[in-house]
């Protein structure tokens, strides 16, 4: 087990959260987010070539999340917290520098690592500094606000791609998209990191710089973490509930959500219109996050009824459609979103042993394979049903999460 030390006195959070916000905003503050579709298009691909680029992208962050994983709790985190972005602007250099299907499928191969890198790390890194100020109770608040500002930055980014492409092209969005992603390096590099090493104790936390890391770097201890982390996970029935909490919550809404438009468009939005639905619906979205932490102090049989109360809004919002129907979904959206943040906190205080990123690592391939999975399902069921009738029929599993998180949690109150 990872011994932390604890209240570090004369430490602040203040140290960690803001450049970890910072690192949030900027590595979401992509404005080639929005248009990287279009410039596949325009490049000549096939509409089968262009979604066999985002099954590359799926497939090696499937790959590469647990190793990452496990190799974060080896090395220093934020040093993966920084090469995560740089991988980014790497895909991103060569799509507009040499556009063609094979370099697109290896700028994908690098986002996705990129992402891999990232999963488990973030969480791993905040938790543990958190619990070295005697804060730990705070890491719902935190991450949700992480949270929250991953949206908003997708948001602005979105936005202000508009009038960069229109007066520079591709050339001037991703030269801002790769700068963006350098700055976010930065920040991680900001992150303050502070790890016993592996069997030791946390004496090395005392004597780490302000800006400096007293980590422990063993490469050799990578196969010790990986058997580690898969080990606890099999082991312990608290964390496992808790990575299967984490997959169930996150994983359906965040398959749906890239279905919003094509819900509103079938159900007669006009094309020049769906935008602002879309809008109305992720509004909710960070403010779920910004929740978190007032969510994370409930009763759990509460935030499961906030659960269950999820699945109708978001079903009920795809039958009626119009106004009504998108701010029903945005709150269903909302609300998963605050769940999934609660989850993983319950999931951070659950693990014991040394390996958290691989650990934490095992609840992202989860997400992100029932999230793959989830698209081939939704498109099954679209053939038979249309998008309103699926978009309805995939909020239901919201009802069985409720109803594992409220007999798992009698009498208890959520751990954050």
């Amino acid at each position: 087990m990872t011994t932390l030390s604890s209240h570090a006195p004369g430490t602040r959070p203040s140290r960690l959260t803001r450049p970890l916000y910072a690192y949030a905003a900027l590595g979401e503050f992509v404005l080639l987010y929005p248009l990287y579709a279009l410039l596949f298009d325009e490049t000549g691909l096939s509409v089968a070539q262009i979604s066999s680029l985002f099954v590359i992208w799926s497939l090696s962050s499937v790959l590469v999340s647990v190793p990452a994983g496990a190799w974060a709790d080896v090395v220093p985190r934020r040093h993966l917290l920084a090469a995560a972005p740089l991988l980014a602007a790497c895909a991103f250099t060569l799509w507009l520098l040499w556009p063609g299907y094979w370099t697109f499928a290896l700028g994908f191969v690098l986002w996705g690592a990129g992402g891999a890198l990232a999963s488990g790390a973030r969480e791993a890194l905040v938790y543990t500094e958190l619990a070295r100020r005697g804060a730990s109770d705070r890491y719902a608040r935190v991450m949700g606000v992480t949270r929250a500002l991953d949206v908003i930055a997708v948001g602005a980014a979105t936005l202000l791609a508009i009038p960069v492409m229109a007066h520079g092209g591709y050339a001037a969005v991703g030269a801002a998209s790769v700068a963006a992603c350098v700055l976010c390096a930065l920040a991680a590099l900001a992150l303050p990191e502070h790890r016993a090493a592996a069997g030791g104790s946390a004496s090395a936390d005392a004597s780490a710089t302000a800006g400096g890391s007293e980590v422990g770097e063993d490469p050799s201890g990578y196969l010790d973490a990986l058997r580690g982390g898969l080990a606890e996970a099999r082991s312990s029935r608290p964390v496992r509930g808790a990575i299967v909490l984490v997959v169930a919550v996150t994983g359906f809404w965040e398959a749906l959500d890239e279905y919003v438009p094509l819900l509103a468009a079938e159900s007669g939005v006009p094309t020049a219109t769906v935008p602002v639905a879309v809008l109305v619906v992720w509004v909710f979205v960070p403010v779920g996050g910004l929740l978190a932490g007032p969510a994370s102090r409930l009763p759990v049989r509460a935030l499961a009824v906030l659960v269950g109360l999820a699945a109708p809004a978001i079903a009920v919002g795809a039958l009626l459609a119009g106004p009504v129907g998108w701010v029903l979904i945005g709150a269903g959206f909302g609300v998963c979103q605050m769940a999934g943040v609660v989850a993983d906190a319950r999931l951070q205080d659950r693990i014991t042993g040394s390996s958290r990123a691989t650990v934490t690592s095992l609840a992202g391939l989860g997400t992100d394979a029932l999230t793959t999975s989830s698209y081939l399902l939704y498109a099954g069921v679209f053939a038979v049903t249309g998008h309103d009738l699926a978009f309805a029929l995939f909020a239901a599993p919201y009802l069985v999460a409720a109803l594992v998180l409220g007999r798992g949690g009698r009498g208890a109150r959520p751990a954050s």
